[in-house]
């Protein structure tokens, strides 16, 4: 008896299947984005739009998620660009790219891998473009380059991790041996590299304990000032499902309220429009739009307010104490090579090592920083978050002084005889 044989499949080409990944993710982030405003308009909340406007609008709020920027007609005849990222919202295409890079990855050889990741990046720009000549409805419209290429940053980035997740090196990744290719340099490179490896891990670690502790300073004030949000609240009057939809889009600006909160407790502060400054010292801010999260700013004199000035020199001080853990301070060992007098070879390289790692910490706040700014194009509300370059000094400084007192107390901590 002759057995059935089973039907064999065509192969799909791996640009058709990168396309078709990441294409499926760029639909999931739009529904997540049409769906609420879809309901808020068939309840009349859009009284002004039909159902072409809220489709506007749709397209509108998917290149905002994904921190492209779109212009605004302003009365004059000129234009403003409004721009937000919403970082807890970004990670929803970011996310979903990621499963997107996993999945490439394990039907993908290590040198076929580009092919499926050309193809996934370039169905999702012309996703972004198609949103991009969708998003103008005569008063906001968005830069067809901007449109097609800022989106591909979140998704670039997600699908890059995933695939690394998946591949476990970036060996198989990309066909390059890092091990072997370390291993063929000298011992001093190799100290080096893992010097500055470490320092780089640390300072990673300041601003993420840095931020940690804001987001806590964070959840306290506003817990502090829920009287003052929910009074926003009600003179809103939105309804449940438009109360809802303010919720939402609040929850998805809370990373960015946690990195003002850094600039706030670094003491660089941050603005809530032209002319205004929000810092530890003291408030000076006009009239705020209707926000019950603006609630929770405070206002006027603080008592306390440069205790939060150390906020950054705790994360300095964790950083430290993990580099002194890691033991790959090479340079100390470098300079007992040359000094023998050790008070100073193990000053050196503690001052050394603090002003590396906050420069670092400082360089990587200032990214965080600028994502978490924004402008909504016309008005005073053209300025909107911290500084970067004066968020970047103010944290750099801390961290710095934080990570040298850290390390010179380590050896106490950890009991160690040096």
């Amino acid at each position: 008896m002759k057995l059935p044989t089973k039907p064999r499949a065509l192969p799909m080409p791996l640009w058709l299947q990168g396309a078709f990944e990441l294409g499926q993710a760029a639909v999931i982030s739009a529904l997540i984005v049409l769906v609420p405003l879809g309901a808020v308009w068939l309840t009349g909340g859009f009284a002004g739009r039909d159902a072409l406007g809220t489709l506007h609008l749709g397209a509108q709020a998917w290149l905002v998620l994904h921190g492209a920027p779109l212009e605004l007609a302003r009365p004059d005849g000129g234009t403003g660009l409004l721009w937000a990222v919403p970082l807890a919202l970004t990670l929803v295409p970011f996310l979903l790219a990621w499963r997107a890079g996993r999945r490439l990855a394990r039907a993908s050889y290590t040198d076929q891998l580009w092919q499926a990741l050309l193809g996934a990046l370039a169905v999702y720009a012309l996703f972004g473009l198609g949103a991009a000549y969708l998003a103008d409805d005569g008063v906001t419209s968005a830069p067809l380059a901007a449109g097609a290429c800022v989106p591909l940053i979140a998704a670039g980035a997600g699908l890059i991790i995933g695939a690394y997740r998946e591949a476990g090196s970036w060996g198989r990744l990309i066909g390059v041996d890092l091990a072997e290719w370390i291993a063929t340099t000298s011992q001093h490179s190799r100290w080096a590299g893992s010097y500055v490896w470490s320092a780089v891990r640390a300072a990673f670690l300041a601003v993420l304990s840095a931020l940690g502790l804001s987001a806590l300073l964070l959840a306290v004030t506003l817990a502090i000032h829920w009287a003052a949000i929910a009074t926003i609240y009600e003179r809103l009057d939105a309804g449940i499902l438009g109360g809802a939809v303010v919720t939402i889009g609040q929850l998805g600006f809370i990373p960015n309220l946690a990195v003002w909160t850094l600039a706030w407790s670094s003491g660089a502060g941050f603005a809530l429009g032209t002319g205004s400054s929000i810092s530890p010292l003291a408030t000076t801010a006009g009239p705020l739009p209707a926000l019950p999260v603006l609630g929770a700013v405070p206002s006027g004199q603080l008592e306390y307010g440069m205790a939060a000035l150390a906020l950054p020199v705790v994360a300095g001080i964790l950083a430290g104490w993990w580099f002194f853990r890691e033991g790959e301070n090479h340079f100390d060992e470098w300079l007992q090579l040359k000094v023998e007098a050790r008070w100073f070879t193990a000053t050196a390289s503690t001052v050394t090592l603090g002003l590396f790692i906050g420069v670092l910490a400082g360089a990587g706040t200032a990214v965080v920083a600028f994502l978490s700014r924004a402008s909504v194009g016309v008005g005073r509300f053209v300025e909107i978050g911290p500084d970067p370059l004066w968020t970047a000094l103010f944290v750099a400084a801390e961290v710095g002084v934080g990570v040298v007192i850290g390390y010179a107390v380590s050896p106490l901590l950890e009991r160690d005889s040096r």
